[in-house]
């Protein structure tokens, strides 16, 4: 953690901008605490809003651009070859790609926002073969306001930087839980409905 900063500190946007590479395609970078550290290092003066927000925000289109073509060349060949030993059919995966042809761009903008979904949400989106242009508006849109919201935060808290990340990190944590609990109890309560009448 520490040596990241030290990057940051010591090389500035190109430092911003490589991490953010990395860490958005799936690499362990702290996303969320490294953009904050920059809006404090804005706050401090050693760092411009402008070039700071446009480094994270360069950094964030290619690294989820990656995770993007990776899922449109890989993946389902990677499917194809490993899905059998984790039960995923053919079948599963062309529902999941339809629920995500549904539901899956708007969560390439909310998932910048979720830790660990940017990039996993980009891979199966090049997967479905969700077309480049309606990725690029909403992945992008999405980074857009992550990077902006992160950099301000740092900013606004100043001196705080490092406690604010920590109890953030807590609820984002906690709030994925939910998430995840909430859309497995739906699954269920759709999955239960169309076995009942099978057993009828």
């Amino acid at each position: 953690m520490h040596t990241v900063f030290g990057w940051i500190s010591q090389y500035g946007y190109p430092a911003l901008f490589g991490l953010l590479v990395l860490g958005i395609v799936g690499l362990p970078v702290p996303d969320e605490t490294l953009l904050t550290f920059c809006g404090y290092l804005i706050y401090t003066h050693r760092l411009n809003f402008g070039l700071a927000y446009l480094a994270g925000f360069l950094g964030s289109l290619c690294g989820i651009s990656i995770s993007y073509y990776l899922g449109r060349r890989f993946g389902r060949l990677a499917l194809t070859r490993f899905g059998k030993y984790v039960h995923l059919t053919p079948e599963r995966v062309t529902k999941v790609e339809q629920q995500f042809d549904r539901f899956g761009a708007g969560l390439l903008t909310a998932g910048y926002f979720v830790p660990g979904v940017r990039h996993f949400t980009a891979v199966v989106a090049g997967m479905s073969g969700l077309p480049l242009r309606r990725f690029a508006l909403f992945a992008y849109f999405g980074a857009a306001l992550w990077i902006g919201a992160f950099l301000t935060l740092g900013y606004v808290v100043g001196e705080r930087w490092e406690h604010t990340t920590e109890v953030l990190h807590r609820y984002l944590l906690i709030a994925t839980g939910v998430i995840a609990v909430i859309l497995l109890l739906v699954w269920l309560l759709r999955y239960n409905k169309k076995v009942s009448p099978a057993r009828e």
